[in-house]
């Protein structure tokens, strides 16, 4: 028995239906047409990503930073104009776009204030 890989991946979020709208308007992404109740998934390929309804054990406001220490990136086809695109609407923009071994990279602050890196082909 053994792990293949990562399959899907979701983030807790204080309000469900602002974070979907956030990443459905300002990242493009597509609702998928059925996801479990308290979430929203989306047709991200190769692995689905959601937001989600937070667990009844988590608090969201009792941590500074949701997220430290978990690495959240996705692949857009032009980093520098979606940068534009959310610094114009006032999204935290958390490190300014810059070259790397991945092509265009920064990252932004969502809703909820997870770290989220944006990159290109390159």
């Amino acid at each position: 028995m053994s792990v293949t890989g990562l399959d899907f991946t979701a983030l807790q979020v204080r309000d469900l239906e602002k974070s979907a709208e956030f990443y459905e308007t300002r990242l493009g992404l597509t609702r998928a047409p059925a996801g479990p109740p308290g979430a929203v998934v989306f047709a991200t390929s190769p692995i689905p990503f959601a937001v989600r309804e937070p667990l009844p054990d988590v608090d969201l406001d009792s941590v500074a930073t949701p997220g430290l220490g978990v690495a959240l990136w996705f692949r857009c086809d032009d980093a520098q104009a979606l940068h534009d695109s959310l610094a114009e609407a006032g999204v935290e923009i958390l490190s300014e776009p810059a070259p790397s071994p991945f092509g265009l990279i920064f990252a932004f602050a969502d809703p909820d204030g997870y770290r989220v890196t944006i990159h290109d082909e390159g």
